[in-house]
């Protein structure tokens, strides 16, 4: 927001340059983006009077003047501008002036042009006279500009200027507020944190307050009917006004702060707007039908024609001001064309109200109004500084545009707001600044922003918030305020900086992560993120319990403030982002698809925060927690000249989560096979580690890999990454053996069992069979065919025993016929001959 350097020293009168005050105002908070000069000197520019104009020969467009400088001696001038007329006063840049004038190569780029005596079109010219912009008073090259019968012929034009309290030069501050200080959008704002920061007070215009009622409430009336959306409605009278141009000085303010002024009503409410920072709106009142102001919310569907005679469809909740027929105005964001101040108005109506900052927001956003008022209303503006607009704007009318106040106000305010005290304790400031401020210093500092400060017992002391502060909301936001006005360069640098006592080590997650990533990137895997919102309809599809434990599962997430249909719900799984990559990567020529992402999901849950794996819980209804995702599809490997292509398969996935969870040191790994189809997964193994469930490791459906174009098969593993880290942690602390003195003894078997038999649950058996001599087992072969009955396969294991201390064949023996008995009870297994 653009701040004038001339018109902030009217509130504060500080003796900071304009850099010094740039740079003293950026320590405090509220950062200079740029400061642009406006004006130059006018050394050379004198008050002349056009004797006589005449018709130049050579030149249609051009006049001859004769021009009186005050010095006796009349001057010809060539002249272009159309409203040039005998007996006007105007600025004359004499022979010898340096005026800042466009180029000729580039006219939007302005150089130093010294003016001589010139011939222009065969014509002696003896100066110029001058345009506004052509001084830098502003953008204005209509014509020349004319001055008032008070000026002095002669007298030099930045003394004429000063006397009609115009300065030739100003200083454009453009400062970056943050969206946590409403209150520094204006000038009075920014005046504050200069008087804390110079401890020059404040001087703010004296304006008389009307009292509520009178007889302007006999004349007018307002009701309010979203007392939750506008807060309060101050409205004021001023008939009899004339409808005209602003005086110099105002349109000056206006232009130097990037305002193109309009007419003196209008002028007036945008520099109250930017004088205080509270948005005003004139209405003409004799457009006000019923004189009554409704205050209400749009059902929805309603159309309106705002000022810039673009008619919009108003959602639901959008806050319109009607008269006793219509609505007139968007609350908090424009008027209407139906009741705006032209050139016939005499009676305006002042609006100065206070609307919802969220439902401002809102309406705002999904009309694509940016304007001035919607720009304050959002951030929250002065809750109790509506009359004071009011009623200054009033002021100026009554003064600029000759009307005549009509004494009272009408004021509705269902909605008073309640001021928070704050307690601040000095020992508080100095732990956290490393610094003791005075008491009294702590003291003026506050009470500067408008803090109201009591002293309580001891050290404490209580502050009341100003309503134009809503970012203060606890004791160290008042911290804070102390330590960017005393100064963070005053805040010294310390000797030493203490460390703590024991080294920093890296969160489990974070190793875990890593090694993954490690893993994954050798097998060929790229990394991806996808966004975490979907459509509704998309989120409902994936929450299905196929992708996760019943302990997560839910109904999804909706977003109160959807920024698009296709994006209104937080999304239960990582599978539909995968999917959409996936078949974009195919879509642009990629043939081997191997990707995997880290993110988080949500679900609506009904326990309590904190409870479950990952404590996944954070606040009651929801939940959210990390989830892992890695699919494949398309050829195992790129094809080359000296290999075949093989498309991958379910085992080829299956095995790389198997070399995972191996990596991650993942205990009792279980992988259940379900062969039943479901709308997600043709079929899947759930994976569990003892009683903890993991996730799924799948081939995508027929259907949904059509739904998303894909060419090949696609096969995908999701795990619950926050349930899986504290089941692998333990895994990380690393501990050195040594390689055992004694050596291993290998047997095999081969046992038949019925051709539909799973194999991991006989390992599982073999493994408790084989007991602690047991140090390994694997299968090495699968025959199903010539000597095995249709119905039946054989299965090959290798099993590896092992102590600290030699083995005799008669332990090995004795295990291994353990192992065969178990089999045998629990699957019919036969050993094979």
């Amino acid at each position: 927001m653009k701040i004038s350097y001339n018109w902030l020293k009217e509130y504060v009168d500080h003796p900071l340059s304009p850099e010094a005050l740039g740079d003293a105002l950026t320590m405090s908070g509220l950062e200079l983006e740029e400061a642009e000069t406006i004006g130059a000197a006018l050394d050379g520019v004198v008050v002349g009077h056009v004797l006589a104009v005449d018709r130049h020969p050579n030149a249609d467009r051009l006049t001859l003047c004769r021009v009186d400088l005050g010095n006796g001696k009349p001057v010809q001038i060539v002249c272009g501008a159309p409203n040039v007329a005998a007996g006007q006063k105007a600025p004359v840049a004499t022979v010898g002036t340096t005026l800042m004038l466009p180029s000729r190569d580039n006219p939007g780029e302005k150089v130093a042009v010294k003016l001589k005596k010139a011939k222009i079109r065969g014509e002696v010219s003896m100066g110029m006279i001058c345009a506004e912009d052509e001084l830098g008073l502003s953008d204005d090259h209509t014509g020349i500009m004319v001055l008032g019968e008070d000026a002095s012929v002669g007298q030099p034009f930045d003394v004429y200027l000063r006397s009609q309290g115009i300065t030739t030069q100003d200083t454009a501050l453009d400062l970056a507020i943050t969206p946590n200080r409403p209150d520094a959008i204006s000038h009075l704002g920014v005046a504050r944190d200069v008087a804390a920061l110079t401890g020059v007070p404040v001087v703010r215009p004296d304006v008389p307050l009307p009292e509520p009622g009178g007889p302007a409430a006999e004349q007018m009336a307002v009701e309010i009917e979203c007392p939750l959306a506008c807060h309060r409605y101050v409205a004021l009278l001023v008939r009899g006004v004339e409808i005209k141009e602003s005086p110099a000085w105002l349109k000056q303010r206006l232009t130097a702060i990037g305002l193109r002024p309009i007419n003196n009503i209008v002028d007036i409410t945008n520099y109250v707007m930017y004088e205080c920072g509270q948005p005003l709106h004139a209405f003409d009142f004799d457009q006000i039908a019923g004189a009554k102001i409704i205050v209400r919310q749009a059902v929805g569907g309603e159309g309106f024609t705002t000022l810039d005679s673009k008619t919009h469809t108003l959602p639901a909740g959008t806050v319109l001001i009607c008269d006793g027929e219509r609505p007139v105005a968007l609350g908090g964001m424009m008027g209407g064309e139906n009741s705006e101040v032209s050139a016939t108005t005499t009676n305006v109506l002042i609006e100065s109200a206070y609307f919802d900052p969220s439902v401002t927001r809102r309406a705002a956003r999904i009309l694509g109004l940016a304007t001035d008022a919607s720009y304050r209303f959002e951030r929250g503006v002065d809750a109790d500084g509506q009359v004071w607009a009011a009623a200054r704007a009033a002021q100026l009318m009554v003064e600029l545009g000759d009307g005549t106040l009509i004494p009272g106000m009408v004021d509705a305010h269902p909605t008073k707001p309640e001021l928070p005290v704050l307690p601040l304790r000095l020992s508080r400031i100095e732990k956290i600044l490393g610094i003791v401020v005075p008491r009294d210093e702590v003291i003026r500092i506050l009470t500067t922003l408008g803090f109201a400060v009591a002293e309580g017992e001891g050290e404490m002391l209580h502050c009341t918030v100003p309503p134009y502060r809503p970012d203060v909301e606890r004791e160290i936001d008042l911290i804070e305020e102390v330590a960017r006005i005393y100064g963070y360069d005053n805040i010294p640098e310390p000797d030493h900086t203490p460390l703590p006592s024991f080294a920093p080590r890296p969160r489990p997650d974070d190793l875990l992560r890593h090694a993954a990533q490690t893993l994954l990137s050798g097998h060929g895997y790229r990394e991806l993120y996808t966004n975490s919102l979907l459509s509704k309809q998309d989120a409902e599809r994936f929450n299905h319990p196929v992708l996760g434990s019943e302990a997560m599962a839910g109904p999804v997430v909706e977003t109160l403030n959807a920024i698009s249909t296709t994006m209104t719900t937080l999304r239960p799984s990582l599978l539909p982002g995968m999917l959409q990559v996936m078949a974009f990567n195919q879509n642009h020529g990629q043939e081997t698809l191997r990707f995997y992402e880290f993110g988080h999901v949500f679900h609506r849950t009904n326990r309590d925060p904190g409870s479950g794996p990952g404590q996944a819980v954070l606040v009651r209804g929801y939940a959210e927690h990390d989830t892992f995702i890695m699919a494949a599809s398309g050829p195992e490997a790129p094809v080359g000249w000296d290999q075949k292509p093989r498309p991958v398969d379910f085992f080829d996935l299956k095995g790389h989560v198997e070399a995972l969870l191996e990596t991650l040191c993942v205990p009792d790994v279980v992988m259940t096979p379900s062969y039943e189809a479901t709308p997600i997964t043709a079929y899947h193994l759930t994976v569990t580690s003892g009683q903890t469930y993991l996730g799924v490791i799948a081939r995508l459906s027929d259907d949904l890999a059509d739904e998303f174009d894909l060419k090949e098969p696609a096969f995908f593993a999701e795990l619950d990454w926050s349930a899986l880290v504290p089941v692998a942690a333990p895994g990380l602390e690393r501990t050195y053996q040594t390689v055992s003195r004694y050596p291993v003894v290998d047997r095999d078997i081969a046992v038949v069992v019925s051709r539909s038999q799973a194999v991991g649950p006989m390992i599982e058996t073999i493994r408790k069979a084989g007991g602690p001599l047991l140090r390994d087992v694997g299968v090495f072969d699968l025959y199903q065919g010539k000597g095995i009955a249709a119905d039946r396969k054989s299965v090959a294991f290798s099993l590896r025993f092992g102590a600290e201390r030699t083995l005799k064949d008669a332990e090995v023996d004795g295990r291994v016929q353990a192992i065969v008995k178990q089999l045998g009870a629990a699957y019919e297994a036969v050993l094979r001959q």
